[in-house]
């Protein structure tokens, strides 16, 4: 087989994307496998360090589900009944020990990654439309939403163990396909209702994209607006952290990690405002 084809169905993925899943992985066990009490505290979370890691672990497990195309209905994609499925599925799934929760979170990303690989000599590019728990996605946008929702549990993880977290620039990008996909389901009816503005946001040495508001309705769009509003450039960690809730955005401000301008500047704090972490 010529070595280009061979990589074509080893890496289904976009570039970069099947290692930092692994990678991430592999980072959020070896944080695990040094804890012996996980009924310490998550901070900024109601959860222990045990139950983050557990969901975690389930979380993975439904990915690699959906990968393989089993249908695995959780709840109906808005904030409230994603948190009431996720208290249930802790509440039946009682392991909280980190070493079996760290082996769990390993196997299923390496079963999604399989999944991926197993399907993409039978499919399309990019396979079908997947039903997931914030809307229809094909394989490559669910593979960078498992590397978002690791990201921000083993961010989460990470402090509360006082350990250096797993967020870096590349993985950050990496998140892009899954934010841009979620973003209008995320948007807080209330805020965007009577809002008419168009936003680019620039990450920092990265891509730029754009977001359209009109009186209720957000249209994310892979490029730029010919004219915004408001262009806010931001360091892509920092744009991860804030898109995930995990870091205040006026801290980001102060530090410099965002700049804004455009006709309307003063939007740019707004922004961040107009969505619910997922």
């Amino acid at each position: 087989m010529h070595p280009t084809a061979q990589h074509s169905i080893q890496e289904p993925l976009p570039d970069g994307l099947a290692p930092a899943i692994r990678q991430t992985a592999a980072d959020i066990t070896t944080l695990l496998q040094s804890v012996d009490d996980t009924s310490v505290a998550v901070p900024d979370s109601q959860w222990t360090l045990g139950e983050a890691a557990a969901h975690l672990a389930l979380a993975n497990e439904l990915m690699a589900d959906l990968a393989a195309g089993r249908e695995r209905p959780y709840g109906d994609g808005t904030p409230q009944s994603l948190a009431a499925a996720n208290a249930h599925t802790l509440a039946t799934f009682t392991e909280r020990r980190a070493q079996p929760l760290a082996s769990m979170i390993q196997e299923q990303a390496d079963a999604f990654l399989d999944a991926v690989h197993q399907s993409s000599s039978d499919e399309s590019a990019t396979g079908p439309t997947l039903l997931t728990p914030l809307g229809p996605m094909n394989r490559h946008v669910l593979a960078s939403y498992l590397l978002t929702h690791m990201l921000g549990h083993g961010y989460d993880l990470a402090r509360a163990l006082e350990r250096p977290h797993m967020i870096n620039r590349d993985r950050a990008g990496l998140c892009l396909p899954f934010l841009l996909t979620a973003m209008p389901r995320v948007a807080d009816p209330t805020a965007i209702a009577d809002l008419t503005a168009r936003y680019t946001i620039r990450l920092r040495g990265g891509p730029a994209f754009g977001v359209h508001l009109d009186n209720g309705t957000v249209q994310v769009t892979p490029t730029p607006p010919e004219h915004a509003d408001c262009t806010i450039l931001i360091e892509p960690v920092t744009f991860l952290l804030i898109a995930l809730g995990r870091r205040n955005p006026w801290r980001a401000i102060a530090h410099g990690h965002i700049l804004a301008w455009g006709r309307k500047p003063w939007l740019a704090p707004r922004f961040p405002t107009l969505f619910t972490a997922p």
